[in-house]
């Protein structure tokens, strides 16, 4: 059983961190944070294997803390660890600012420095992260994320400030941050001795494109558009975002739209993707009828009992399948075939349809032909 500590557990990254390490089931956690008391620290110090040091000063009242809260405190556990006689592996979060002249920066310089020597001197391994922007999932919003303030501020209806729309982010996701992390806790002790590491993905966007992202989010809700989530960044953006959502706003309605054959709502369109749709169709009443020359569609009865109808525009070949609700079984929609389904049972149809494009009234792709040729 190894024994991790993991300081600022209280943190945007410590809770990720001690979630993580808790799913090991080699790992026994450890935390510190403001309030523990401390006599606990001095004996989890006493006894970590590896420690993951998050705690720090980012926004403080008086310049002056930051050496407090980022230089002081790494060279006190490093003081402490050597007085127990101790070589653990110390994982230390830095930033990009230490490459810079201010305060913050040169705080986490400074800790960077107090923790190479340490381990040059023998105390053990140190590990240092300069980590970029971290974004994700319970990170503080007006803070220091503007990823966070942007998700929180769009997703409450609050205005958002962009004092420079074209500069440059680049950013690191949490779940990257803290597998990078776990990974170096979990790894052997080693001789003593100091590394830098770097988060393996990082993501560059402007402010502007993404305050344009998440602002797309939120208006997904009334267009029913969803951004195309083929690549990672926009899937765990949309993810960040989502988070931030309060419980209450989880659930939203679509419109309806109702006529004598029944019922139907859109639900997501994609320009990559199409359209999903679901419709509820009254008994003895059939849908469709029309033809496509491009469009492709697929019908999945999720409730009653339907025959699908086929027939192909140029010499009347006709085709049928019979479905219901319970064999969920997915019938394609090839062009150039008239189509249409009528419910045969003696309840109401639902049905999920996906069409391959969003409809464009001014290109509908859609005429009209019946199926059934009159008797």
């Amino acid at each position: 059983m190894k024994t991790v500590l993991v300081t600022g557990a209280a943190g945007f990254l410590g809770r990720h961190m001690v979630e993580s390490l808790r799913r090991q089931p080699t790992v026994r956690v450890l935390e510190y944070d403001l309030g523990t008391p401390a006599a606990d620290f001095e004996a989890a110090l006493a006894h970590a294997d590896a420690i993951v040091h998050l705690a720090g000063v980012n926004r403080p009242k008086d310049p002056a803390e930051f050496k407090a809260g980022n230089t002081d405190l790494t060279a006190d556990i490093c003081r402490r660890v050597r007085a127990a006689g101790r070589q653990p592996t110390i994982i230390l979060s830095s930033s990009i600012q230490a490459a810079l002249d201010n305060p913050y920066g040169e705080s986490k310089r400074g800790a960077e420095t107090v923790l190479e020597t340490w381990a040059r001197e023998g105390g053990g391994r140190a590990i240092v992260f300069r980590l970029k922007n971290v974004f994700g999932k319970g990170c503080r919003p007006n803070y220091n994320s503007v990823t966070a303030t942007f998700c929180h501020n769009i997703a409450h209806g609050l205005p958002i400030t962009i004092s420079d729309e074209a500069k440059e982010l680049e950013l690191v996701y949490v779940d990257d941050v803290v597998a990078a992390m776990t990974a170096a806790a979990l790894e052997p002790a080693g001789l003593p001795g100091a590394e830098h590491r770097e988060v393996a993905e990082s993501y560059q966007i402007t402010l502007g494109e993404l305050a344009a992202a998440i602002r797309r989010f939120k208006e997904s809700r009334h267009t029913l558009v969803m951004p195309s989530f083929e690549t990672e960044f926009t899937r765990r953006l949309y993810a960040t975002y989502l988070s931030y959502l309060e419980g209450a706003d989880f659930a939203y309605s679509l419109e309806q739209r109702h006529d004598p054959r029944g019922s139907l709502a859109e639900f997501v369109k994609s320009a990559h993707f199409g359209q999903i749709f679901v419709s509820r169709t009254n008994p003895g009443v059939t849908r469709g009828n029309h033809y496509h020359h491009t469009k492709t569609e697929k019908f999945l009865v999720v409730e009653g009992e339907a025959i699908v109808r086929f027939r192909r525009i140029w010499d009347g070949a006709e085709v049928a399948h019979r479905v219901n609700g319970r064999d969920f079984r997915v019938v394609d929609i090839p062009p150039g075939y008239a189509h249409s389904i009528e419910n045969v049972g003696s309840g109401e149809l639902v049905t999920i349809f996906w069409a391959s494009e969003i409809f464009d009234p001014t290109r509908p792709d859609t005429i009209a032909a019946p199926v059934l040729r009159p008797a």
